[in-house]
């Protein structure tokens, strides 16, 4: 049935299509970019069609390199699946986790203590950045979790928490009297190309715009940095509400406004399609959804 399936070929052309580039896949693979750039000629060959297109700089796939990407991916990552079940028992299970430096600090790590107990022989890696990871194209990453206003058709999505904005401060906050400066801990925020997240939206709700004219800014580049400032009770910090979640449950911060709220992304856990199956990846967003209160 599969006598004459190219293995190699199909290999070498998953690694450049996935990595963008004859060179990376060749690194990857321990071969020479001659010999990949044979393999996929071949694959093109046996298929009668042209997977790149080639330029004197770079390669790109084509429209059918695009289509067959998706498929040749999910079928590598079962039969590596596959392996992984016969291996002995023993070896730790390694998956790694993407996510924001912010999600991670402030939501993942204080509760992740719950998921070594329970699941000590997956070996947890983080892999934390602002940066998008292409998972379609970086297999080294078995799932994401991601801010999203949108789904991407792409991806195997759940979703975890459902996010907004508001105003938090220290219990006991008092605004500032009539024609005295507000401390107001600015950061910038993910939020959609059509809705504005920030402090300016915020007092427009809250009827506050008068804030505005002679504010004190407070301004951090990282999400942590606001709320640690706020916390330290350097002012007011404008925050979503799943990384202020602890610091309120701590009694370290207060919603100053409960009523006043700005709609937010949704957190989501993501992967490659087919990756859900695999007993990490499946251990890992069982134990995450059922930790998405608070």
């Amino acid at each position: 049935m599969f006598a004459k399936l190219p293995l190699t070929a199909l290999r070498g052309f998953e690694s450049a299509a996935r990595l963008g580039s004859f060179k990376a896949a060749a690194q990857e693979l321990n071969i020479s970019p001659a010999a990949i750039s044979h393999q996929v000629k071949s694959l093109e060959a046996f298929l009668g069609v042209r997977l790149f297109e080639r330029s004197s700089q770079n390669v790109r796939l084509s429209a059918d390199g695009e289509r067959l990407q998706p498929y040749l991916h999910r079928a590598l990552l079962d039969i590596q699946h596959g392996l992984q079940m016969l291996a002995p028992l023993c070896t730790a299970q390694s998956l790694v986790v993407s996510t924001t430096p912010a999600f991670a600090s402030l939501w993942l790590i204080p509760r992740l203590g719950d998921f070594h107990r329970l699941h000590p022989e997956i070996d947890v890696r983080l892999h934390s950045s602002n940066d998008m990871v292409d998972l379609q194209r970086d297999a080294s990453v078995d799932l994401a979790i991601r801010a999203l206003f949108k789904p991407d058709p792409q991806l195997f999505e759940q979703p975890l928490l459902d996010e907004y904005f508001g105003a938090y401060c220290q219990p006991g906050w008092q605004p500032p009297t009539a024609g005295s400066p507000v401390e107001l801990i600015d950061v910038p925020w993910l939020s959609s190309a059509n809705v504005a997240v920030d402090w300016a939206a915020w007092c427009a709700k809250a009827d506050t715009l008068g804030w505005l004219q002679n504010a004190r800014y407070r301004r951090y580049d990282e999400e942590q940095h606001a709320l640690q400032a706020a916390v330290a009770g350097h002012g007011l910090v404008f925050a979503s509400n799943v990384l202020v979640a602890d610091a309120v449950a701590r009694g370290e911060l207060v919603d100053y406004r409960p009523e006043v709220r700005l709609a937010g992304a949704r957190y989501t856990v993501v992967c490659v399609p087919g990756r859900e199956r695999q007993v990490e990846v499946r251990a890992f967003s069982e134990w995450v959804l059922g930790r998405n209160v608070g």
